[in-house]
């Protein structure tokens, strides 16, 4: 049994489409079919059904999904306890990030990324919409809300502080307030169905719903409405530090700190083997971050 054609089989599992998995793997759509169908004869069995616009696993290639995983598993297993797992990553890694903490925090850092890993590509989709990572065939995604698929790993890469802001001009115009109840009086701006604010008092969490006149479903929209003198509202340090460090923003409600339990996590099915490419990934951006990232000093 061919070690590449296993390999070609799991990609096809999780992409959902042989050129696509070919192409990872540097095979043309012709040489990855020939491949599956090399490894069906061997197996005497129909693996993936195959149509026009994707393939998907029959019963038996569901079946024999996780034995071919813990087969390649082994293999790299046994190339690294002889150094061989020593050689660098290659391929195309696909990776899904939030729009804005893409432009701000990752392409910044790829310059050095692809110094230290010259046999990698990135294909990198930004969004703000949360994208299913084995449908849309992405071996990575960079989330900051709570996972909730139980077959994915999610790995924290950095903290994802909140704090509540306003612009000078807002302030000096409306008054600063001294508690959270007092925001019922101000314009509050807020990402779509998120206008329940919490925060930690000494008499146990407070919860307001807060009202404005401007809401929006893009995080840089709320930071630039908030720095334009719209009204008060929340962001992530990441993507506010710059805007507090030039004076453009002010922090504010400091005594009362926000409910909040987010953070930045690389996102990934769960495998019996994490793709090289994909740990290099991680732990470039986790030694990038660290503990107390630069948007947190």
């Amino acid at each position: 049994m061919n070690i590449d054609h296993l390999k070609l089989f799991i990609r096809i599992a999780a992409t959902h489409n042989i050129s696509m998995a070919g192409h990872e793997l540097g095979l043309s759509p012709a040489v990855a079919s020939a491949h599956i169908n090399k490894l069906e004869d061997g197996l005497g069995v129909r693996l993936i059904h195959r149509t026009t616009r994707k393939v998907s696993l029959t019963e038996e290639g569901k079946a024999f999904l996780p034995h071919a995983e813990d087969v390649v598993a082994s293999v790299g297993a046994a190339r690294a306890s002889v150094g061989a797992g020593s050689i660098s990553p290659i391929g195309t890694l696909r990776v899904a990030a939030p729009a804005s903490f893409g432009r701000m925090h990752l392409l910044p850092a790829l310059n050095d990324f692809f110094v230290r890993y010259p046999d990698l590509t990135i294909d990198l989709k930004l969004s703000d919409t949360i994208i299913d990572l084995v449908e849309g065939g992405f071996d990575i995604a960079i989330r900051n809300s709570a996972l909730k698929d139980s077959s994915l790993i999610a790995r924290k890469l950095a903290p994802d502080n909140r704090i509540l802001c306003a612009s000078p001009n807002y302030l000096a115009k409306y008054g600063e307030p001294k508690s959270p109840d007092e925001l019922i009086f101000h314009q509050c701006i807020t990402l779509m169905g998120l206008e329940n604010w919490s925060f930690q008092t000494e008499k146990g969490q407070f919860n307001i719903k807060v009202k404005g006149k401007f809401r929006t479903d893009n995080g840089e929209a709320v930071r630039d409405a908030c720095t334009n003198g719209l009204g008060i509202t929340i962001n992530s340090r990441w993507s506010a530090y710059q805007k507090i460090k030039s004076g453009e923003l002010v922090q504010i409600l400091k005594d009362y700190p926000l409910v909040s339990n987010t953070a930045i996590w690389a996102i990934y099915p769960s495998s019996r083997l994490l793709a090289p490419k994909v740990r290099a990934f991680i732990d470039y951006f986790s030694e990038q971050f660290g503990d107390t990232p630069y948007w947190e000093t």
